[in-house]
């Protein structure tokens, strides 16, 4: 696909720079970029730098966590300005909410023998590049596969670190409807991310929808990589019902993982994209 609108770099949870990964995209035929690190802004300027440098067109994103019926959620933010007030107050915000939730994480691991998480944690993202961001539970993954916690990432997570379980920390995320009015006045355009991540009930799918409806959302992101063809199905009948554009991408974190940058399941052609290609 020469567009793919959900990725990840070093600023956040990913493995390439944003610089790298901007080249990666390059090469992968992607026309139409969108960065979309976890609560930060930080990698931005320099993908910028380097999309301009090989012609690709950058949107402005963010993926911002909050917290809508006991459940962390994932709302994608694009088109905004880097040094807009609603922007900026919110991620300096979550910054220091991700860096509290770290510490608990490691607190959490520790009184189950695994000490020293954080650092090891922060050792791991040091290794793919320079972040004031707080290490994030792929950080902790590989560094309990690292000090023989675990037996690989999947362990980590399954064990310790995955929905559910103790390093699934979700305190300090700010409520959906905070979130919303922090990218609505900032005059983003807003997509619902991954909805099938969510673990709900189709009740519970069609009132986080309605929520995000009325508090000023405008697409779904009816494919998330190579989702089952199934729930694309599901969540494109949803975004006809709730009269919604739609995004997709890659949610790209790194190589040889779940999807590669601009591959993606395809889109029903009869739904209209956020983003056209001949309009940006």
């Amino acid at each position: 696909m020469d567009i793919d609108l959900h990725c990840h770099s070093t600023a956040s949870d990913g493995v390439l720079t944003p610089r790298e990964l901007v080249l990666r995209a390059h090469q992968q035929g992607v026309k139409i970029l969108a960065l979309t690190d976890h609560d930060t802004i930080e990698g931005l300027p320099a993908a910028q730098e380097a999309a301009n440098e090989v012609g690709i067109k950058l949107i402005n994103g963010i993926e911002l966590s909050c917290i809508w019926g006991g459940a962390t959620i994932h709302i994608l933010g694009y088109d905004f300005a880097l040094d807009d007030p609603y922007i900026v107050e919110a991620t300096e915000s979550l910054h220091k909410g991700r860096w509290l939730r770290a510490k608990e994480i490691a607190k959490r691991l520790a009184a189950k023998g695994m000490p020293n998480t954080l650092a090891g944690a922060q050792a791991v993202q040091a290794e793919l590049g320079d972040s004031s961001n707080a290490p994030a539970r792929p950080h902790f993954a590989q560094y309990l596969v690292k000090a023989g916690h675990v037996r690989d990432h999947s362990d980590a997570f399954n064990k310790w670190l995955g929905a559910g379980k103790i390093g699934d920390v979700k305190l300090h995320w700010p409520s959906l409807a905070e979130t919303m009015a922090t990218l609505v006045n900032a005059g983003a355009v807003i997509s619902l991310a991954h909805l099938y991540h969510y673990k709900f009930t189709r009740t519970k799918r069609r009132c986080l929808l309605k929520d995000f409806v009325d508090a000023g959302g405008h697409a779904l992101e009816v494919v998330n990589g190579m989702q089952l063809a199934e729930q694309v199905g599901t969540l494109s009948i949803l975004a006809r019902e709730f009269n919604l554009k739609v995004t997709a991408g890659s949610d790209f974190h790194l190589p040889q993982k779940w999807s590669e940058l601009g591959r993606y399941r395809a889109v029903p052609e009869d739904l209209p994209h956020l983003f056209v290609p001949a309009q940006i």
